[in-house]
């Protein structure tokens, strides 16, 4: 198989720009190379380094090539350079985010892979190595989400404590506790009673708090954790906050929104997550379950703005009518869909297997649908 190569232009640059979910199959591909010398090359090229001196490098390093003693090798680790000159000396000029380029040969099968991309966040250092495996961990370190949301649910009762981390949800703890309903005999019985329930409710509040702490704390402190979204039904998510059970440091970071949730679990963080809109668009789990419900209620509608089918979408790509890709993580193809997807410049959403839709959306559809620009009578007619 081989790995992705670029068709480029000085014009198109720009499309060597990669998001997180094709880097990680970028990634994955990557690390399915190994070989048995120093011959497979990576280079990260952090925004400013003039091309000249990159350059200038790679001449150098073909020269010091031509005294490897062994001919396979030695002729592996000159058509990597060779590649990399020759895709760098097309590129005008370092992008914003910088560039990371691989090239590889086998030199017992001849296959060989060239990869230049410009990856999401920007490359911090210079690095240059030809070594037995690529090195991917600078690229890694930009899909291992360094961002987080905490979601916490509460109600007299019960809380579920959640983390969002890119397009996985986790569910940390759901907690309960035993709180009597009202008391009905009326005087300074019913008061005493009254009383006893809210101290009970104050204590529970308590733990909720010291353990939403304990988890949420650590990965403010190391910066990770931007935003938590907190919601629950009726009044109990208020009370909760104007309380003093979350650290004051955490309760600057709550979402000025608190939402309205039915549920706890799973299927109420799920809502969470749903009713909070524009407060997750950041996070690939929000925005998958964003995307799968539109598909869903436009294949309810019947109102022909979905496509299904291998074919059918392929199509759909090809004519330019295609506005979201959907495919699930589970398709052995997900790089070809990505690229295809990266190619003509369509919105690429990947269904993870943590999303409560992935069976049905991969017994249904075979994990590959999308959403339409507009209505046509060639799909799914």
């Amino acid at each position: 198989m081989r790995l992705w190569v670029f068709s480029y232009t000085e014009e198109q640059v720009e499309k060597l720009r990669v998001d997180k979910q094709m880097l990680r199959e970028i990634i994955k591909e990557l690390k399915k190379w190994s070989a048995h010398a120093t011959i497979l090359l990576s280079l990260y090229i952090p925004p400013g380094r003039p091309i000249g001196d990159v350059l200038a490098l790679l001449r150098q390093e073909m020269s010091v090539a031509e005294n490897i003693k062994l001919k396979k090798t030695r002729n592996s680790v000159e058509w990597a350079l060779s590649a990399a000159y020759d895709r760098l000396s097309k590129i005008p000029k370092i992008p914003e985010n910088g560039l990371a380029l691989f090239a590889g040969m086998n030199p017992d099968t001849g296959e060989t892979t060239v990869v230049m991309l410009v990856p999401p966040e920007k490359i911090q250092v210079f690095f240059y190595r030809t070594d037995k495996y690529f090195h991917t961990e600078f690229l890694e370190e930009m899909v291992t989400e360094s961002t987080v949301a905490g979601l916490l649910l509460v109600e007299r009762d019960a809380a579920t404590i959640g983390l969002l981390k890119g397009n996985k949800l986790e569910i940390v703890e759901e907690m309960e506790a035993y709180i009597p309903g009202k008391h009905h005999k009326g005087g300074q019985s019913q008061r005493r009673f009254d009383r006893i329930i809210e101290q009970m409710v104050e204590e529970f509040y308590k733990k909720v708090g010291e353990r939403a702490n304990n988890v949420f704390l650590p990965l403010y402190e190391q910066g990770k954790l931007k935003l938590i979204v907190l919601g629950g039904p009726g009044y109990a998510k208020q009370d909760f906050l104007a309380g003093n059970y979350l650290d004051y440091r955490l309760k600057q970071i709550i979402a000025p929104e608190l939402i309205d949730v039915s549920y706890q679990g799973e299927v109420g963080l799920r809502e969470l997550i749903s009713k909070a809109g524009d407060l997750l668009e950041k996070y690939e789990y929000a925005e998958s379950l964003k995307t799968l419900e539109e598909f869903k209620y436009h294949l309810a509608k019947d109102d022909g703005l979905v496509v299904y089918g291998e074919e059918e979408v392929k199509l759909a790509l090809e004519q330019g009518v295609l506005k979201t890709l959907i495919v699930s993580e589970s398709r052995e193809d997900i790089s070809h869909w990505l690229e295809s997807s990266h190619q003509y410049g369509v919105k690429a959403i990947v269904v993870s297997k943590d999303l409560p839709e992935a069976d049905w959306f991969n017994k249904t559809f075979n994990g590959i649908a999308g959403i339409l620009k507009y209505k046509t009578n060639t799909f799914n007619s």
